[in-house]
């Protein structure tokens, strides 16, 4: 059964991807879409005996790799960590699937499109099962493989293309300091094997080695390096900028990178390298640092957008962020909470934005929307539940896991502890108004499209709005449901030996001004909005237009791709110009190819002046010919 989990993804992806033009496109969807679904379920069943019968175990499909101390198994570990991310990844994944038969029914490759989906799935869930670095490593470069064809699926727009090609290059950056994470510690341990290597971790505690030039604890390097993969896949600060870009893509994708793979594969392998984490204080001050810095970040340009997938991307960035500080201040089981309950409502969004794009003929910006929440009841109604769950309101799931990481953050008891705490307050104060923001804008106030009537907009299929109704449930329910058991309220020890803490988190609970301060600021947050962005819309410009350094700054994007620009790509286009006309054209062709040939060239050219008619010379040209043959007969 378990290795029918990740089985299923690749036979629909392998069926669909070659088999597609003689089953048709119909066949092809109901063939992914109901592999991955049946994913879906056995992954459910998986965790149920995780939870009910702490069923643990690490399956070996097949020997791999054997050589010298290097021994690798291709395997499929299943413990609590593992068996959560199975349900995230299959469950999410199965209604994209699903959504992508009614959002992509217009366009000419759909068995293409269900094939790239089910080979993403089956990359991520080899990633989160594996037991050993190598088989890690592979999943994790599988999904950025993935990401690369699904964001540059519409390969006939530029925009695609390069935002495909962004994507790919900024996770090459971060990759290359995971790969280096992974020979440090085979260098260190000669295996790469988790278990081998989590024993081993205490032996090193006090081992220092020499890099760059600087002398550094040997498993903070381990943990710096890790993270910087981390931080290219899950798109922290300095290595974000491909994520916005990568909405290039069908919004199907946008909700399957955002909610269940590419992005959270970073926070889980922070997680599932939590027993090296905890023996470097280091690491986790930074790690606390990015992720609030991230969270921070991204909410202050998602103010501004006007893209609605834009938005809902920074809110993911920022997100991301409040996972990533909960695993530096030691709280791993509640990054893990937040990034299962996020998964439900992240989708929701996304695939609810699909909807209001698919009622606007492709529309995007919401500026040009508005007025349409009677035309769109259910994606209307659907993507307010997103919303609250999002920004945390009271007893929605984004409440339980988003308020936990503050108050954990706030129990850390140091400076960097408090500073996370005080910058997720005022991130989430920001993320309920830049999210009710795109809900008054898109549905509320005067409709705003010029292009398109407001009769010829219209609700979206039963087979969009049913996935969208399962994630509903999910975004409304999951934080309450599973709180008890993520966070080991109640003396319970769901997580058993996958998540590691050397020091017991705080039982203490924070001042009850604390607690109910950043639900006020939610709650308060909606009429703020509402008389922003729709009674009194002036207001709004005349505070931008006050303000308009900071609202340039914020629309650039701190300008974060512009100084990129001039650190590196434009340095780059002048070194390959350099090399490409100066050493490609002028040395290697030049004395290469194009030498030989012009050499040539002019030899026939002179050669062709012998060629007069008059028989003198041709008589003198013979008799040069004899000479020079006798002469070498001669010598030799």
């Amino acid at each position: 059964m378990e290795i029918s989990i990740i089985a299923l993804p690749l036979i629909a992806s392998i069926i669909s991807g070659f088999f597609g033009k003689f089953i048709g496109d119909r066949n092809s969807e109901i063939v992914t879409s109901f592999l991955v679904t049946i994913s879906a379920i056995l992954s459910a069943v998986v965790l149920y005996e995780v939870i009910i019968n702490q069923y643990q175990d690490n399956i070996v499909i097949a020997k791999w790799i054997s050589s010298g101390s290097l021994d690798v198994n291709w395997s499929m570990k299943i413990d609590p960590l593992s068996a959560v991310m199975l349900v995230v990844v299959t469950s999410v994944s199965s209604l994209v699937h699903i959504y992508s038969i009614g959002y992509m029914s217009h366009d000419p490759h759909k068995p293409r499109f269900m094939a790239y989906l089910s080979l993403f799935t089956f990359a991520m869930l080899m990633l989160v099962t594996s037991d050993n670095f190598i088989q890690l490593f592979f999943g994790w470069e599988g999904v950025g493989l993935c990401s690369y064809f699904l964001i540059g699926f519409w390969f006939k727009k530029d925009t695609a293309n390069s935002a495909a090609i962004k994507a790919f290059l900024v996770n090459r950056v971060g990759d290359f300091g995971f790969a280096l994470g992974i020979f440090l510690i085979f260098y260190l341990f000669g295996t790469v094997n988790y278990t081998e290597v989590f024993e081993l971790i205490p032996t090193i505690v006090d081992k220092n080695l020499l890099f760059l030039g600087i002398n550094i604890n040997a498993i903070d390097l381990i943990c710096l390096l890790l993270f910087v993969g981390a931080m290219g896949k899950s798109a922290q600060i300095l290595l974000h900028t491909w994520l916005p870009d990568a909405m290039e893509g069908p919004t199907p994708v946008s909700a399957l990178i955002h909610a269940a793979t590419m992005v959270t594969a970073g926070v889980f392998l922070v997680v599932r390298c939590s027993p090296i984490y905890e023996y470097s204080d280091l690491a986790l001050n930074v790690i606390t640092i990015v992720g609030m810095s991230t969270a921070f970040f991204a909410a202050t340009v998602a103010l501004v957008q006007t893209d609605i997938k834009k938005i809902i991307a920074y809110s993911t960035c920022s997100q991301l962020g409040y996972m990533f500080f909960a695993a530096g201040v030691g709280a791993y089981n509640v990054a893990m909470f937040h990034l299962f309950t996020h998964a439900f409502f992240k989708a929701l969004l996304f695939l609810g934005s699909g909807s209001v794009i698919h009622a606007f003929k492709d529309e995007q910006n919401i500026n040009k929307m508005g007025g349409v929440w009677k035309k769109l009841p259910y994606t209307y109604t659907l993507m307010i539940i997103g919303t609250l769950a999002l920004t945390g309101f009271p007893f929605l799931s984004g409440f339980y896991s988003k308020d936990a990481i503050i108050e954990f953050a706030y129990l850390r008891g140091n400076t960097t502890g408090y500073y996370a705490a005080g910058i997720g307050i005022i991130t989430a104060f920001f993320t309920s108004i830049y999210s009710w923001r795109l809900i008054f804008k898109t549905f509320h106030g005067d409709y705003n499209n010029k292009d398109i009537k407001i009769e010829e907009t219209h609700e979206s299929p039963l087979v969009m709005l049913i996935p969208l109704i399962f994630l509903s449930i999910g975004s409304i329910f999951a934080g309450y449901t599973f709180k008890e058991l993520f966070l080991g309220y109640g003396g319970n020890n769901f997580w058993q030996e996958s998540i590691f803490f050397l020091e017991p988190l705080s039982t203490d609970h924070p001042p009850f001004w604390f607690l109910v301060l950043t639900p006020i600021l939610v709650i308060l947050s909606i009429p703020a909005a509402y008389y922003l962005f729709v009674i009194n819309k002036n207001l709004s410009d005349q505070i931008a237009n006050v303000n308009k350094p900071l609202y340039q700054f914020l629309i650039n994007k701190w300008y974060f791709d512009e100084l990129y620009d001039v650190l590196f790509v434009i340095p780059s286009k002048k070194i390959g110009l350099f090399l490409w006309k100066f050493f490609d054209i002028k040395i290697i062709d030049g004395f290469g190819p194009d030498g030989i040939s012009s050499f040539i060239k002019k030899c026939s050219l002179k050669a062709n002046k012998f060629q007069s008619g008059f028989i003198y010379q041709y008589a003198f040209v013979m008799l040069l010919g004899f000479s020079a043959l006798l002469t070498f007969l001669i010598v030799k």
